[in-house]
């Protein structure tokens, strides 16, 4: 399989008989807790093998291509860890798309779990990013998903303008009517003055770029791998503010991550704003309980 190309199969067996023998079969099947838009199930084998199976209506193979690439990406840097792939499909036999990967046992965390988790992903951040932008420095080799919403990514030579026109604008066009003219107003101007608030960064990153506490589990090696990716080449400081987003991580990782990758002046200033696409992207699948947040960061820029 190469960096973006899922291996594809025609039924679950046909990947069993594939990947680990004519002979292996499910022993048995068990539904697993976690995510919104995916069926998932741990899946143990006749050889003692456990692997782990996502599935989804055939209408939403995409999905499972798009999560493939960029787990493919991530793995391609080295630098931290993510499930193994091992292949997809549309079963013929349900109708509905799959994707398997090796199962994560869970496994005792590591001393120093949170440094190790931080230094981990400034070295994914600092990764050469040339295979997945060809022809410019920001955006990705195609689109994918943040969630169940479709992201943009072309690829543009300049960060900004990139956050402003495949970030900001898609999702406030979705979310046009929550707001009055008032807003609309400010939300306008917000847009023309990107360039007062962001900063274009050092150097382009690979971003996970759905980096909440959520998508990230304990591997098999004690450390912190990452799962459901929304890949993409950006700021790695996107990254950051949106582990900020849903709770935090502890102190001691953010600190780790500014030794291993001193961040540009003024972060606290332009963090909200990259969180305030997380949160337009919640108003548009969850509704107007993410109201407030958004008004809120658009309130509080004065420009």
């Amino acid at each position: 399989m190469n960096d973006t190309m899922l291996q594809q199969f025609i039924s679950v067996e046909d990947a069993l008989t594939s990947l680990f023998g004519s002979g292996v079969k499910i022993a048995g099947t068990e539904r697993v807790s976690g995510g919104d838009i995916n069926e998932a199930y741990k899946l143990a084998l006749t050889d003692g093998t456990c692997i782990f199976m996502k599935s989804n209506k055939k209408e939403n193979a995409s999905f499972f291509t798009a999560e493939a690439s960029g787990l493919a990406a991530i793995a391609k840097t080295g630098a931290i860890g993510t499930p193994h792939l091992l292949g997809g499909g549309v079963d013929k036999s349900t109708g509905r798309a799959f994707l398997l990967m090796g199962f994560i046992e869970g496994k005792a965390r590591i001393k120093n779990y949170w440094e190790t988790f931080a230094y981990e992903l400034a070295e994914m951040h600092r990764t050469e990013t040339g295979n997945w932008t060809v022809g410019g420095k920001f955006g990705f080799n195609g689109n994918n998903y943040i969630g169940a919403s479709s992201q943009k990514n072309e690829v543009y030579d300049n960060w900004i303008p990139f956050f402003r026109e495949c970030r900001l604008e898609p999702q406030f066009k979705k979310a046009f009517h929550y707001f009055g003219a008032g807003e609309r107003k400010k939300i306008t101007k917000l847009l023309e003055k990107l360039e007062n608030i962001l900063v274009e960064p050092e150097y382009p990153s690979l971003l996970h770029g759905d980096l909440w506490s959520g998508n990230v589990i304990t591997g098999n090696d004690g450390k912190a791998w990452l799962i459901d990716p929304a890949v993409y080449v950006g700021h790695g400081e996107a990254d950051i503010a949106m582990t900020e987003l849903f709770g935090g991580f502890p102190q001691i990782f953010y600190d780790a991550y500014k030794e291993a990758a001193p961040m540009q002046p003024g972060y606290g200033q332009r963090r909200d704003l990259y969180n305030l696409y997380h949160l337009l992207n919640h108003l548009n699948l969850f509704g107007q309980a993410y109201l407030p947040s958004v008004l809120g960061i658009i309130g509080g820029y004065r420009i």
